[in-house]
């Protein structure tokens, strides 16, 4: 029973230095160190701890490339993605400051841009009248009592709960977001009933 959701927030990094020779690297200004050494730094920052409802934010490096097919030229960018699941302890805005101040610090000869896409700020519906009811349903048909969770992805909730609260709850399997996604009829037949 999904009570809330993480926020998502993705940066995409571009370095630009001058491109040049390996054998002449004083008449070049290699971007790939300085973003090779910001990565890190940023993956290695434990951002919280976690709060009442939400496991602790991560920031997890998804892209690192220069494009460079040649082996003895340092090229004239590079670019990286990272994405960072966080919880309510964090704002978009809050993280995209975060980011931009990292970015700054990161090098005076390499210039380094960051664009940003907000995919969701995180957000709860604390377990009350709602919630009760869901519980209540599950219990009814299968005797048992749902965990309130706030993990995964994002979901449509993000936009749903401007208007309302909302509890997500629907089918789960081995095999979801995967190639042959399916679950049993009969899992289908039970989600039907606790509707």
């Amino acid at each position: 029973m999904k009570i809330g959701r993480r926020g998502s927030l993705t940066a995409f990094f571009t370095a630009t230095g001058i491109q040049g020779h390996s054998a002449y690297p004083h008449l070049a200004e290699n971007p790939v160190p300085v973003l090779a050494r910001l990565m890190p730094d940023m993956s290695a920052t434990v951002l919280d701890e976690g709060s009442d409802h939400f496991d602790p934010s991560n920031l997890e490096v998804v892209t690192f490339d220069t494009s460079n097919p040649a082996n003895n030229v340092i090229p004239a960018t590079c670019r990286s993605t990272v994405n960072i699941r966080f919880n309510d302890l964090h704002s978009s805005a809050s993280l995209i400051d975060w980011v931009e101040g990292l970015v700054q610090k990161a090098s005076d000869k390499v210039k380094i841009d960051v664009a940003f896409r907000i995919t969701g700020d995180s957000f709860v519906t604390p377990p009350r009248e709602l919630s009760e009811l869901v519980t209540n349903a599950v219990q009814a048909e299968l005797g048992m009592i749902p965990k309130p969770s706030t993990t995964g992805g994002t979901s449509d909730a993000r936009m749903i709960k401007n208007h309302c609260p909302v509890i997500e709850f629907g089918l789960v399997g081995q095999r979801m977001h995967a190639v042959d996604e399916r679950v049993p009829v009969a899992d289908i037949i039970t989600l039907s009933s606790i509707y």
